[in-house]
């Protein structure tokens, strides 16, 4: 999966301080492979050269169900 800047994902590192806390992408560097590699910044620090497999993506808190507003 591809992210992008501004995204909000959860770090999966098990060598990480911030291993499962959630954070946003600041910067995207494509190598010279054609991969990208992230920096994720956290409320305590950051974390430089994160590979996607490392990060799962936040769900959105907010609904797009419009059936709740039914009038009666």
């Amino acid at each position: 999966m591809e992210f992008d800047e501004d995204d909000s994902v959860v770090l999966h590192d098990k060598h990480s301080e911030f291993d499962g806390k959630t954070g946003t992408i600041t910067q995207v560097v494509e190598t010279m492979f054609g991969d990208a590699t992230y920096t994720v910044s956290f409320e305590d620090g950051q974390e430089v050269g994160i590979a996607a497999d490392q990060l799962d993506p936040v769900e959105s808190e907010t609904s797009t169900d419009d059936d709740n507003t039914a009038s009666e």
